[in-house]
């Protein structure tokens, strides 16, 4: 039996209009969601929209998540519009990848007023219309660089981990209305941007470090995002789920020695 309109379930995706968020925006339309997809990008916001082609379903919004009154706007239309809202994806994010002394205060306040700042303020703004129906998801994007520290991301690392902190804070207290709140932590993920920025030794390292041997891709990160906003994770809450390959398991372990030719030859000094 098809769902009317009115019955379809509504999903907030910040970030929404690329990469890993289009993807997410994708999934849910796939299962039959409406989604109101937020970007502060207004250009590709709009060619985003266009592509997806689907008015009824598809509610486009420009918006800087780190700005309260633009989020409280954009809460008020998706309410004016659906009057529900049954997922929230906290995506949206910035980055400034410099030495940590190089980092100036703008910079700083910078990835954090979006990362950390916007997913609280969207968490505050969306999260009262799932209150009101006893439940619902929210689905943080942090990162593996909120779990293990590594080179050139003092700020960006330091949001992602406080982020991980926010969505166990909020799990605490919105379990009480039916609201689980859980985090998906990526490793490397084959983004546009990443193709562009990742240099060739960049990628060597990392597929040399990631046990699977490979980036991620934008549909496995949204897969697990769509998973924990279903019935099948309806007893997840609080927590913080890398989706990296086994990048965040290894720890410094060389990748040398988990390569076929290094295991047999530890075998063999080792018999």
């Amino acid at each position: 039996m098809s769902n009317t309109s009115e019955d379809l379930q509504v999903a907030v995706v910040t970030g929404g209009a690329r990469g890993i968020g289009l993807a997410i925006v994708k999934w849910f339309l796939a299962h039959h969601y409406r989604v109101a997809v937020l970007d502060i990008d207004h250009q590709t916001l709009g060619a985003t929209e266009a592509a997806l082609d689907d008015a009824e379903r598809v509610l486009a919004i420009r918006c800087d998540i780190s700005s309260q009154d633009q989020v409280e706007a954009a809460a008020h239309l998706v309410s004016t519009r659906w009057g529900r809202v049954d997922a929230l994806i906290n995506n949206a994010g910035v980055a400034v990848f410099k030495p940590a002394l190089d980092t100036t205060y703008a910079e700083w306040r910078h990835v954090l007023g979006t990362n950390l700042d916007g997913t609280f303020l969207c968490t505050q703004a969306f999260a009262p219309a799932m209150k009101a129906r006893n439940r619902g998801a929210i689905v943080n994007i942090a990162s593996i660089s909120g779990f293990r520290a590594s080179t050139l991301r003092v700020a960006y690392g330091t949001s992602k981990a406080a982020i991980i902190q926010l969505t166990k804070q909020y799990a605490v207290e919105l379990a009480n209305y039916g609201i689980r709140v859980n985090a998906v932590c990526p490793g490397p993920v084959e983004t546009e941007m990443a193709k562009a920025v990742h240099s060739v030794a960049v990628r060597g390292d990392y597929h040399d470090t990631i046990p699977l041997g490979r980036y991620g891709t934008t549909e496995e990160m949204a897969n697990l995002v769509g998973f924990l906003c279903g019935r099948e994770a309806s007893y997840l809450n609080g927590q913080a789920i890398g989706n990296d390959g086994g990048f965040e398991a290894t720890g410094v372990g060389l990748p040398t020695f988990r390569r076929t030719e290094g295991l047999n030859r530890i075998g063999d000094e080792t018999h």
